[in-house]
């Protein structure tokens, strides 16, 4: 969690929601990402889908079947259906998003009955960083809005 905390922070940096995620397989980093919505223009651009996608394409294929994921938001109901679409073995995430998880907050996409594959969830490991670096970063945009 460690290392997608430290791509939150490059999220940061341009200005993005500052969300990290990492890709796991056999304990090892295949694939890394943070939000890049500002950057390129695109609200699809969470760091959870990009970092699908590049381990996707590491391993040349979109079944993840043994690939842990670890984000330090917890997914949103587009990242969390990419996420049981991608057939990842487990999710780990930092921080509860009371207004868009769907991951057990709001929605429960990961584990709905429905879905064909449920990965196995973990949350809230390091969620008091996780969730300051996002409090941080509203708290700021706020004041510029109020130019306080």
């Amino acid at each position: 969690m460690s290392i997608a905390l430290k791509e939150a922070y490059k999220a940061l940096k341009t200005g993005d929601i500052p969300v990290g995620a990492v890709a796991v397989l056999e304990g090892k980093i295949i694939a890394r990402a943070h939000n890049e919505k500002e950057k390129r223009g695109d609200a699809t651009a969470h760091a959870e889908l990009l970092c699908l996608q590049k381990a996707a394409k590491k391993l040349k294929t979109w079944r993840l079947n043994d690939v842990d994921i670890y984000t330090t938001l917890e997914p949103c109901p587009m990242c969390a259906g990419a996420m049981v679409l991608s057939r990842i073995k487990k999710l780990v995430y930092g921080a509860s998003d009371p207004k868009a998880g769907a991951a057990g907050s709001v929605l429960n996409i990961i584990k709905h009955k429905k879905m064909n594959h449920r990965p196995v969830v973990v949350k809230g490991v390091l969620s008091e960083e996780c969730g300051n670096i996002l409090k941080d970063f509203f708290k700021s945009l706020r004041r510029k809005k109020t130019g306080g």
